[in-house]
Formats: structure tokens, sequence, C-alpha cells
């Protein structure tokens, strides 16, 4: 492949990235569950409810006089320690106690052998 080949390519790459990078990925319906008289405009006048899901916003124009297209909401995540021992994943060190391993912030379950005792969370979307 010659040179410009390759500075053809390095462009697409570089654009098709940058796409990517500006994305935004709808909200879930959690997300936008809310008062109406809480939303926070999120578009401009006469927008379409694609346009507004593109810009990562919730869209109903069932209730008059508020805003259509408004900001979601924050998504709410807790953190669980994983029950299934293959979803560990190694927080801490041979021989680490319970009250060291919580003092890093993970899990400690002293079982089975074999598998991490000192884990960290994972983080789970917390229903609405």
């Amino acid at each position: 492949m010659d040179l410009r080949g390759i500075c053809v390519l390095s462009v697409i790459l570089v654009v098709a990235l940058s796409t990517l990078a500006e994305a935004k990925f709808p909200p879930t319906k959690c997300q936008c569950k809310s008062v109406p008289t809480e939303r926070k405009n999120c578009g401009h006048p006469g927008i379409t409810a694609e346009q507004c899901r593109r810009a990562g916003c919730c869209f109903n124009a069932s209730v008059p006089g508020v805003p259509w297209c408004f900001s979601p909401k924050e998504k709410r995540v807790k953190k669980v320690c994983p029950s299934d021992v293959r979803a560990r994943i190694n927080c801490g060190f041979p021989g680490i106690t319970a009250q060291q391993c919580q003092r890093l912030g993970c899990c400690f379950v002293p079982h089975p052998a074999g598998v991490p005792w000192c884990f960290y969370h994972r983080q789970v979307e917390e229903a609405c």
C-alpha cells in the first residue's frame, strides 16, 4: 500500500472514531420516568422525537405545557458482591484479612478454595 492509501485510511479511521466518541446512548425507560413538571428542557422548539433521542435525551409529547424533549435522570447504580465465584476479580493478595479487604472497599468471602476471597464489587443499575 502506498503513502496516499495509508493517509486516506488514516483520515477515515479518525472520522469514524470521532463519530463514535460523539455518539450518545439513548436513555433507559427508567431514566425517562419523571414528573412532567420536573423536566429540564433538552432540545429546541420543534425538535423531533428521533432528533431528541439521538441527542441522548428523553421524548414524551403526552403532556402539554412542559418540555417534550427533556434531560434523563442519572442512572442509579448500587454496588453488589457477585455471587458467582467465576465473576470474582481479585482485589487483594494471598493471606489478606477481612478487615484489610474491606478497607480497600472490596468484598470478602473466605470460601471456596482456589478463587479470590477478596474481590471487587460489581455495579448494577437499580430498578426504577
